[in-house]
């Protein structure tokens, strides 16, 4: 039996299956990427809620694994080495869960690299953006007078959805056709933009054709549907 009684977080949230994948998380655009990945690679793992409105992820516990305090974050018994390994960041853990098993990216490396390039590009762009669209369109920023904000936050943000529609041209999926963590970085940032925000007018999401059609396809898939609802939340 794997021990993992060196993460100090285990002790707010025992692992009963310490052989398994530890998951700390919250079904968030940024949570539900590992929670599908782990369902679409079959891996087994353990989920842990975190309750972000109770700012659980702001506890001691929680900051020994990630003292940046945001889910998800993992706990893997078997990491490099054999050894056990915290990790997070979730376009990391993608990047980790794909090499790990081999599934998810294409073990050609200029493949790669382009499929990571576009885990970068939701990291760095798309979250960011999306997300102060719903502080300021959603959220207490809608009580701000001044909407120079939220102009600048949903031009932005139809900017990038162009990016996507534009790069799905002709394919089924980011890479083409393979579905890979690439799909699975984006697709609940880009539901929650349309559905948990409410943006979707705002952002003229009914003009694209491409990025609704993927949307919908990402959606139909199984692991994609247990994913969404993983861990329950509290």
């Amino acid at each position: 039996m794997s021990d993992l009684s060196a993460f100090p977080i285990t002790r707010r949230w025992p692992a009963q299956h310490p052989d398994r994948l530890q998951l700390y998380s919250l079904p968030t655009p940024n949570g539900v990427k590992v929670s599908i990945a782990l369902e679409e690679i079959r891996l087994p793992y353990e989920p842990h809620t975190i309750d972000i409105g109770k700012n659980e992820s702001w506890t001691p516990e929680f900051l020994s694994l990630n003292p940046n305090g945001k889910i998800p974050a993992i706990i893997d018994p078997d990491g490099p080495g054999g050894k056990p390994l915290g990790l997070f960041e979730s376009g990391a853990i993608l990047v980790y869960l794909a090499e790990k098993t081999g599934q998810l990216m294409s073990a050609d490396p200029a493949r790669r690299y382009e499929t990571i390039q576009w885990v970068f590009f939701q990291m760095a762009a798309v979250g960011p953006m999306f997300g102060q669209v719903g502080f300021f369109y959603k959220f207490a920023g809608r009580e701000i007078e001044d909407k120079r904000p939220l102009q600048r936050y949903q031009a932005e943000s139809k900017r990038l959805l162009g990016v996507l529609e534009t790069r799905l041209e002709g394919r089924d999926w980011i890479m083409g056709e393979d579905y890979t963590i690439a799909d699975i970085s984006l697709l609940g940032w880009v539901r929650n933009l349309i559905g948990f925000y409410g943006a979707g007018n705002l952002v003229e999401f009914d003009t694209l054709k491409r990025v609704p059609a993927w949307l919908e396809r990402c959606l139909a898939r199984p692991a994609v549907q247990r994913g969404l609802a993983i861990p329950a939340r509290p």
